[in-house]
C-alpha cells in the first residue's frame, strides 16, 4: 500500500501541524482536568460543594459568551482566533502557581482563573470546529474528525499519566506550569500553518443580535441538529454530575493517591483512543446516523460499575466502564461533528457551532452545581448512580429522530435534510 494511502490526510503538511498543535493544547487541557480539582481538594481542602462550584466556573463561559462567540468568530479568520486564545490561556494559567508561591491562593482565585480560561476556551473551540472544513474539505470530514479525535484521545492517556507523578513530585499548583507551556506551544505551532483562509466578507450593516438569531434559527429548525444538541445537553449535564464526584469518590472514599487516579483516567484515554481509531469503520458498518445513539446505549450503562466498586481491586475493574464510556463518546462525537459540519453552510459554521455548543454545554455549569449539591445530600456514591442513569437516558432524543435509521451523511443530493 502506498505511503500516501496509509497516511491519508496526514500527508498534508498544514494538517500535520494542526494535529501537533492539537496534541500539545490537549495535553495541557487534560492536565488541567485532573490538576485544578486536586488543587482545590488537596491544597485548599475544599468541600464537595466548592468542588462542584469550581466545575461550574470552568464551563460557565458557554452560557456567558456561547452564542455571541459564533457571530464574532464568523467575522474573523478562525486560525487567528485559535492562536490568540491559546496564547492568552497560557498566560491565565500562570496565575495559579504565581499565587501559590506568593501564599495568596484561595478558592476564589481558582474560580476566577477557571471562569476566564473557560470563556477563552469557548472561542477556541468554536473556531477550531469551524476551521476543519476549510483545511480538509467537506468530503474528508469524517476522516479529519476521526484523526483529530485520535490525537485528543492519545493526550487523554498521556495527560493524566504525566500529571499524576508531577503532582506528587512538585504539587498540583506547580503542575499547571506544564499546562501553560502546552497551550503556548500549541498557539505557536498554529502560527506556522501556511494555508490561509479568505477573510469573511464584512456585512454592510453588522448586527450581532441578527447574526446570532440566524445561526440559532438554522440549528434549531434542522430536526437532525436539534436532536443531536438535545441529546448532547442531557449527556453533558449528567456527565458533569458524575465527574464532579468522581475525583472525590476516588480520593476520599477509595483512598487512591494522585498517581493511581491519573492511571485510571489514562484508562479513559485508552478507551477514547480506541474509539477514535474505530470511529470511521464502525460508522460505515452501523450507519453514520445510527451510531450516534447506539454508541451511547452500548457504553453509558457500564458507568454503574464505579459506584458498585469497593476499596481494592474492584475499583480498577470499574475503570473498564469509564474506558467504555470514552470509547462510545468519541465514536458518537465524530459522527455528530461530521453531521453538523456537513449540514451547515460555510458562512454559518461559526454560529451553528456556537449554538450547538451553547445548547449542549449550557447545562454543564448546572451539572457542576447539581453534582456538588447531590454529593452533599447523597454522598459521592449516590451521585455517581444518578449520573450514570442520566447519561444512559441521553440516547432518547437521537433514537426518536431520523438518526434512528440513517446510514449516510447528508449531501447536496439530499436537500430535505438541510431544511
Amino acid at each position: 500500500m502506498p505511503k500516501s494511502s496509509r497516511l491519508g490526510l496526514l500527508c498534508d503538511r498544514d494538517l500535520r501541524r494542526l494535529f501537533a498543535a492539537t496534541a500539545l493544547g490537549q495535553l495541557g487541557d487534560r492536565i488541567i482536568f485532573l490538576t485544578l480539582p486536586l488543587v482545590a481538594v488537596a491544597a485548599l481542602h475544599a468541600d464537595e460543594f466548592q468542588v462542584g462550584l469550581l466545575t461550574a466556573m470552568t464551563t460557565t463561559g458557554s452560557l456567558l459568551v456561547g452564542l455571541p462567540a459564533g457571530a464574532w468568530v464568523d467575522r474573523m479568520r478562525k486560525r487567528s482566533v485559535m492562536i490568540c486564545t491559546d496564547l492568552t490561556r497560557a498566560l491565565v494559567l500562570l496565575a495559579i502557581p504565581v499565587a501559590w508561591w506568593a501564599d495568596a491562593l484561595t478558592v476564589w482565585w481558582l474560580y476566577a482563573v477557571a471562569l476566564i480560561h473557560g470563556v477563552l476556551t469557548v472561542f477556541f473551540d468554536v473556531a477550531y470546529v469551524s476551521y476543519l472544513p476549510h483545511l480538509v474539505g467537506r468530503r474528508n470530514l469524517v476522516e479529519g474528525n476521526s484523526k483529530l479525535s485520535a490525537i485528543r484521545s492519545a493526550t487523554s492517556i498521556s495527560g493524566p499519566t504525566v500529571a499524576g507523578p508531577l503532582i506528587g513530585l512538585i504539587g498540583a499548583p506547580a503542575t499547571l506550569l506544564v499546562s501553560s507551556a502546552g497551550m503556548a506551544m500549541s498557539g505557536l505551532l498554529a502560527v506556522t500553518i501556511r494555508k490561509r483562509e479568505q477573510k469573511p466578507e464584512p456585512s454592510e450593516h453588522p448586527q450581532l443580535a441578527r447574526e446570532i438569531r440566524e445561526g440559532l434559527k438554522f440549528a434549531i429548525a434542522n430536526h437532525i441538529l436539534r436532536a443531536i444538541m438535545l441529546g448532547d445537553a442531557i449527556f453533558n449535564l449528567f456527565l458533569v454530575v458524575y465527574q464532579t464526584m468522581l475525583l472525590v469518590f476516588l480520593e476520599r472514599e477509595m483512598g487512591l493517591q494522585s498517581f493511581a487516579i491519573g492511571l485510571m483516567l489514562s484508562g479513559m484515554g485508552c478507551g477514547a483512543l480506541l474509539g477514535s481509531l474505530l470511529a470511521t469503520r464502525v460508522s460505515k458498518r452501523v450507519g453514520r446516523g445510527r451510531v450516534i445513539w447506539l454508541a451511547s446505549l452500548a457504553t453509558c450503562p457500564l458507568t454503574v460499575l464505579m459506584p458498585m466498586a469497593r476499596a481494592g481491586w474492584s475499583v480498577y475493574v470499574a475503570a473498564i466502564g469509564l474506558a467504555a464510556l470514552s470509547l462510545g463518546g468519541v465514536v458518537r462525537v465524530v459522527a455528530q461533528s461530521s453531521f453538523q459540519q456537513a449540514l451547515t453552510p460555510d458562512r454559518l459554521l461559526g454560529r451553528v457551532s456556537a449554538t450547538a455548543r451553547f445548547v449542549a454545554w449550557g447545562g454543564i455549569p448546572l451539572g457542576g452545581l447539581l453534582g456538588g449539591a447531590l454529593g452533599s445530600a447523597f454522598g459521592a456514591t449516590g451521585t455517581l448512580w444518578i449520573g450514570a442513569a442520566g447519561m444512559t437516558l441521553s440516547v432518547l432524543p437521537n433514537f426518536l429522530s431520523p438518526l434512528r435509521t440513517m446510514r449516510a451523511l447528508p449531501t447536496e443530493k439530499a436537500p430535505e435534510l438541510a431544511r
